[in-house]
């Protein structure tokens, strides 16, 4: 089972170095970007410095055994660089075709500026979470208060839309009847909402949704209504048609006759959290929020992108609303198989994971969200580190712990919170002892060998992840004209000359900085990204190194990953704030205070 690595790659850690001096030293341009740069080489070598400490070390025979056995999962800068490359191609094709990339109604971001207080919803792929969100305005900081969640449990996602709907809506009104508790609060008509979700989601205006094909968790009905499915789950909680509320008592009004919920805002969870990014990004100098990026349990992306760069059919309806429109998000959906041709163009799959895909729920229907999603990275771990210990090793299936040989039995969670943290192979062979035990009757134990074997080979598919991750996002911001890439020397796209070597925009929003470099804010959220050691560290050195490989941006621009705590939910809230009215409805992307006085 033990197969040759592939040829002619190369470890980014190992070569990088000399890739970066040789870049400085025949880097041109101002004063400026050269120095910009050097901040760039410095951030990689810090970043790559942090990432790798602590860690053990193996004999030599061993880590070079190891180290060969997983060396399909490295992926050379080289290679990563020609990945972004294409998948930046492959995004402004799907951004142009009329069957994918599809834009939401949001043609402007929130400009720090919306006032109010919201309820705001967020469906989750395991928990729902209900809180009110108070926007605080030119203080440019958010409130949250009343915050409950709910576990939601396996039965309600497999195709019982109105079990999960009658569900949502009686944890909505708990906290609204819990935001009621006051006697001196006096009972509103109706309360404005945002809800947002973690699966795809088709809409032609704000507060209306249509379910996509998912392959998150959930099998509802892909042509469910949701703005009305979620309607139909509260109604049972409002105020009842024809009765007397001057006669009823004010303690049942409260408690069993709820306001009725006025749905401004429906998104997916990336769009929410650029837009919580968007709200608190103006005391950041030189900085603009241009993306949302998760990496949970699944993964998305919402980038802002041109009208003009959109198929004209799905941007009919924008048109209508908004003629004067000139980007509106989309929702990429960038782990589906439409999205994910380059990986299989440089052969970056392994056995492994052509394996899991083959067992998954929809095989070939998301590869890199197989990749890189926490529902997933536990159990590829699980099968390389089986094939290891039993291929490799010969230790017999019977005599391995039961987490190592059943499907989907070594969590994400798991790796993180015990394999990947910064403890020695010794006191992690004693948590591994207890937590994923032997058979009884095996001869076989955890020892510090075998345990840093575990979180060596953790460490590899966490690294891959991060390289993609990182890929993708660069990708994206090219597609979006934020950023350019220069042909690596052997492509040559002769049907899209200028779809990633051109100049990035020079529009308003990015002329008018003057005084320094540009940060291009990427808003990133998800267990993963967040809380996996060292994820966010690795994602930005690999993106730090793709920038650098591609030479001095114009402007001086460079890509930041920024923590967005639950931004899916914080957002919806802001998002329903922006669509309110109480500064004239969604506004400017430049966030310039002048763009939304004159309207």
């Amino acid at each position: 089972m033990h197969e040759n690595p592939r040829q002619g790659r190369h470890n980014v850690g190992g070569d990088g170095q000399a890739e970066l001096d040789a870049h400085l030293s025949t880097s041109h341009g101002d004063a400026e970007l050269q120095q910009h740069f050097a901040l760039l080489k410095m951030r990689t070598e810090f970043s790559s410095a942090t990432s790798s400490g602590g860690m053990s070390h193996t004999s030599a025979k061993s880590s070079s055994d190891l180290s060969s056995f997983l060396q399909p999962l490295r992926i050379g800068i080289d290679t990563l660089y020609d990945l972004s490359y294409r998948l930046s191609l492959t995004y402004k094709k799907l951004a142009a075709s009329p069957e994918h990339f599809f834009p939401t109604p949001i043609t402007r971001l929130p400009t720090g500026l919306e006032t109010g207080r919201y309820l705001a919803v967020y469906v989750g792929l395991s928990y729902l979470r209900v809180a009110f969100i108070d926007l605080l305005g030119d203080q440019q900081r958010v409130r949250r208060t009343l915050e409950k969640a709910w576990p939601i449990e396996e039965h309600l996602r497999r195709d019982r839309a109105p079990d999960l709907f009658t569900f949502i809506g009686d944890c909505i009104a708990d906290v609204v009847r819990d935001s009621l508790n006051s006697p001196s609060e006096e009972v509103p008509r109706e309360l404005t909402t945002g809800i947002s979700f973690c699966f795809p989601i088709r809409q032609k205006c704000l507060n209306e949704a249509i379910l996509m094909p998912t392959g998150k968790g959930f099998a509802l009905k892909t042509d469910l209504n949701l703005h009305q499915a979620l309607l139909d789950g509260y109604e049972r909680h409002t105020w009842s048609p024809g009765e007397d509320e001057q006669r009823m008592p004010v303690k049942r009004r409260k408690l069993f006759n709820l306001p009725k919920l006025r749905i401004a805002a429906m998104t997916n969870d990336t769009s929410s959290t650029l837009c919580s990014l968007a709200y608190t990004i103006h005391s950041f100098p030189n900085t603009r929020a241009v993306m949302g990026f998760i990496v949970g349990a699944g993964s998305n992306a919402t980038v802002p992108i041109k009208i003009a760069d959109l198929h004209e059919r799905k941007i009919q309806h924008i048109r209508e609303k908004d003629p004067s429109a000139q980007e509106a998000l989309v929702s990429t959906e960038w782990t589906l198989s439409s999205a994910s041709a380059p990986i299989f163009e440089l052969n970056l799959r392994t056995k492994w994971d052509t394996e899991l895909d083959k067992h998954c729920q929809r095989p070939g229907f998301q590869p890199l969200e197989l990749m890189v999603g926490g529902r997933y990275v536990g159990e590829l771990v699980r099968l390389i580190a089986f094939d290891w210990f039993h291929g490799v090793l010969g230790i017999p299936r019977s005599a391995l712990p039961a987490n190592l040989v059943a499907e989907y039995s070594l969590s994400t969670d798991f790796l993180s919170l015990k394999v990947a943290c910064n403890q020695s192979d010794e006191r992690l062979a004693m948590e591994l002892s207890h937590e994923l035990p032997p058979p009884s009757m095996s001869d076989w134990r955890w020892t510090p060998d075998s345990s840093r074997d575990l979180r060596v080979i953790a460490s590899y598919v966490q690294d891959r992840a991060t390289s993609l991750v990182a890929a993708v996002i660069v990708g994206l911001l090219v597609c979006a004209g934020e950023i350019a890439l220069q042909p690596p020397h052997n492509h040559r796209d002769l049907s899209a000359p200028n779809a990633s070597n051109g100049k990035a925009r020079t529009d308003e929003s990015t002329t008018r900085w003057k005084n320094g470099p540009e940060e291009l804010a990427v808003a990133v959220s998800g267990g993963v990204m967040q809380h996996y050691p060292y994820y966010k560290e690795k994602t930005q050195r690999y993106i730090d190194q793709l920038l650098i490989r591609a030479g001095p941006q114009e402007g001086g621009k460079s890509i930041f990953l920024r923590d967005v705590n639950d931004g899916g939910l914080i957002g919806t809230g802001i998002l329903a704030g922006t669509t309110a009215g109480e500064i004239g409805g969604i506004i400017g992307s430049t966030f310039e205070v002048s763009s939304f006085n004159s309207i």
